[in-house]
């Protein structure tokens, strides 16, 4: 089976989510805005695999483009977050690498895929 960079990065991204939830439900006492993390950072990966069987290409667009908002709706909850100190310095860089990663992959490959 051919390798699927975009599906294996949003995978680990939404372990990752999943983790940092927990860590801020259970160490930070955070709820709110954690609960937000969580629903829009584990979707990304979901609507991409989704558009692995669109119904069209148009449909596979579309499917990417909402990943694509979810991912940018992702970077507002971590930003939020460091912001008011609930995530480090480090901890929110490398996870903001993470989504900025998705969100330029998942970009490309919008774009491409209008242009065939």
């Amino acid at each position: 089976m051919k390798e699927n960079v975009v599906e294996d990065k949003s995978f680990a991204f939404a372990v990752r989510i999943i983790n940092l939830y927990k860590f801020l439900t259970e160490t930070k006492k955070e709820f709110v805005l954690s609960k937000q993390l969580l629903r829009f950072g584990t979707s990304i990966g979901a609507l991409i695999r989704e558009a692995e069987h669109a119904e069209s290409k148009a449909d596979f667009i579309h499917k990417l483009s909402i990943a694509l908002k979810e991912a940018n709706e992702t970077d507002y909850w971590i930003e939020l977050l460091f912001k008011t100190n609930f995530l480090s310095e480090n901890e929110y860089n490398t996870i903001k690498g993470d989504v900025l990663e998705l969100i330029k992959l998942l970009v490309s490959i919008i774009k491409s895929s209008k242009t065939k």
